[in-house]
């Protein structure tokens, strides 16, 4: 669950400093790039790793083992918030950094598929307590006028993790092999003594362990102001220190929470799907790996430009709008691709996808109580529902 914060956090209204936004802003996207080239480099790979007769994977068992880091990531999901009550939401987030990037060491070393898909179940743990970690850090240390192009700013690490992922893969998988890509992965280890050093905790959460002189530090270091305000508005959070987890599926609460979990489903399916299937997909197709890799590259850069002009929109017209029309474009793009194009047309097509299916999350402003919740039942269902498509 969430650290509980004391009364008087949610009546304050917190100015900050542009130095400690861009500071905390700037950690969370390398995590997030980290996560998204973990996350995505099994796709990159995915081509070669099927032509590895020593493991004569087919692609029933390759999307079995891609599954597992979804169940990893919806463990990792729930644990977090229990993991942020004991430690902050600053270590949490070193801690799930520093699991995912040794797993995929040990992934690189896996001598046998059994192995290798334990590493990615593991390190899909660590990967399901950054994301959550590093948006609510976001969020807190955000202006409230522009928190969704900041968050959005923030969440281009995602893309941008894929699309280093997919570079590296057109310049090496072919000399190099599929390891060495894994490899690639612990690299993140050596940013913990930076965030150790640098990362400011959560002031909610030191406020909520009477931590008073260390919220003190932070306010002076960053010339951080706090104004009472008169009244609480009554959000999801609010509710949930109240009731907890079970508020969410209240009366009051059924409507959103429900709508809230499938737009995550289906959220998680496009980007999850497309960017472990896209290259393999293609390659089918009659594409040389190299296009298929680049198929993959436009996916991601449209993506993470994409969500930076609807992080702008949403702070003006809202995000239900931005979102639902992100939804319905990535929808009719997807679909087209199935007409055989042509190649510039297909280029397109997947760009504007990609603009659709990741922007979705990133131009959403993350309530906590959902944050943490709906995230990780989104990541149950996901992972159970791509273990079960069923394979010829």
């Amino acid at each position: 669950m969430q650290p509980s914060a004391p009364p008087h956090l949610e009546s304050t209204e917190t100015i900050f400093s542009s130095s400690i936004t861009k500071l905390v802003v700037f950690i969370c996207w390398l995590a997030i790039l980290a996560d998204g080239y973990d996350l995505g480099i099994y796709g990159a790979v995915l081509p070669k790793l099927l032509e590895d007769k020593s493991w004569a994977l087919s692609p029933a068992h390759a999307g079995t083992i891609a599954s597992y880091a979804l169940f990893g990531m919806f463990i990792g999901a729930i644990l977090v918030g229990t993991i942020t009550d004991l430690i902050g939401r600053k270590w949490t987030l070193i801690c799930c950094l520093a699991l995912f990037s040794i797993t995929m060491g040990l992934a690189a070393i896996a001598p046998s598929p059994e192995l290798f898909g334990l590493s990615r179940f593991i390190g899909g743990i660590g990967l399901g307590g950054v994301i959550p970690t590093a948006s609510a850090l976001t969020v807190e240390y955000s202006p409230k006028k522009r928190q969704s192009f900041i968050y959005a700013l923030m969440f281009t690490g995602y893309p941008l993790g894929i699309v280093l992922g997919a570079i590296l893969s057109m310049f090496m998988l072919e000399d190099f092999g599929w390891r060495i890509m894994f490899g690639i992965g612990m690299i993140p280890l050596l940013l913990i003594p930076f965030i150790i050093r640098y990362l400011p905790e959560s002031i909610q959460f030191l406020l909520s362990r009477n931590r008073q002189e260390e919220v003190n530090k932070i306010l002076n270091r960053f010339q951080i102001e706090f104004h009472v305000k008169d009244e609480i508005p009554e959000t999801p959070s609010n509710i949930q220190k109240k009731n907890g987890f079970l508020t969410l599926f209240s009366k009051d609460y059924i409507k959103a929470t429900l709508l809230f979990l499938l737009t995550y489903i289906m959220g998680m399916f496009l980007i999850y799907g497309l960017n472990t299937w896209l290259p393999q997909m293609m390659r089918q197709a009659g594409y040389p790996l190299g296009s298929s890799l680049s198929f993959l590259l436009i996916l991601n850069i449209t993506a993470a430009i994409g969500a930076l002009f609807a992080g702008a929109i949403a702070d003006r017209i809202g995000a239900k709008i931005v979102i639902s029309i992100s939804y319905l474009m990535a929808a009719i793009c997807i679909g087209l691709l199935t007409i055989k194009p042509s190649v510039t047309i297909i280029y397109l097509l997947i760009g504007l996808a990609g603009i659709g299916s990741v922007g979705i999350i990133m131009t959403m402003q993350y309530d906590l109580a959902w944050n943490f919740y709906l995230f990780s039942f989104a990541g149950l269902i996901a992972a159970i529902s791509v273990f079960c498509i069923p394979t010829k």
